[in-house]
């Protein structure tokens, strides 16, 4: 009687890192194909893209287009930033997580998104408007744009019963992501949804990430006073 063992992308991130460390693979090298590693562990190849992402955003390998992957000839010691899901934050903070969905309407592409993802002209994609929030008061406010001929299946998804954010994090690796910060002061709009006063300082976070050229998502979150974010190094 066989057995076979499933791997997660952890695994796989860990089983790499080790072959990093124990010097499998030495700084200069180049690691075989996702397809390759895919085949030799039994898993599906965006198990391992969702792996050798997080061991690119941590620097212990690099990823080059059209160079594959490689083990870096002097490793990077960076802060790491993780995508973060809505969910956990609040439950890691002990509070009782919630979900609303504000908005979800197929549209043109703005400006602003035109100019996120790169493109040249305005496309069709899907908006998804969101709250999460934190012991029933809001947390932080989403407006989202997901190319539906990147992932076509979101469509499908019932965005009332399942947010976005945790959906893609799931479901859609990554191959680049651009992340910025800034802040603003909150318009009567966002003081509204967050319930908070007019001119309060908003932390914003915004995000796009693709695979390889194709755009995937981009968000604009609105958090509310008071809120943290924390990076490891």
């Amino acid at each position: 009687m066989s057995t076979t063992t499933r791997h997660s992308w952890k695994s796989i991130r860990n089983s790499i890192h080790q072959k990093i460390l124990d010097s499998t693979y030495l700084p200069g090298d180049k690691l075989p194909r996702d397809e390759d590693i895919a085949q030799e562990m039994g898993c599906a190849r965006t198990t391992v893209q969702r792996a050798m992402q997080d061991l690119s955003d941590s620097g212990i390998v690099q990823r080059k287009r059209k160079r594959g992957t490689l083990v870096p000839r002097a490793p990077v010691t960076r802060a790491t930033l993780s995508i973060p899901i809505a969910r956990e934050e609040v439950e890691q903070r002990g509070s009782v997580y919630g979900y609303q969905l504000v908005k979800k309407i197929i549209a043109e592409t703005p400006l602003s998104v035109i100019a996120s993802f790169g493109l040249t002209a305005a496309c069709k994609m899907l908006n998804v408007e969101a709250l999460h929030l934190a012991d029933q008061r809001p947390y932080i406010y989403e407006d989202r744009w997901i190319s539906t001929d990147t992932v076509p299946e979101i469509v499908n998804v019932d965005l009332k019963k399942h947010s976005a954010n945790e959906w893609l994090i799931q479901h859609k690796p990554y191959s680049r992501c651009d992340i910025r910060f800034y802040a603003i002061k909150a318009t009567e709009y966002y003081a509204q949804l967050l319930d908070t006063e007019v001119n309060e300082a908003l932390f914003v976070t915004e995000r796009t990430t693709w695979i390889g050229d194709k755009p995937i998502t981009t968000v604009k979150a609105v958090a509310g006073p008071g809120y943290q974010m924390l990076t490891s190094i």
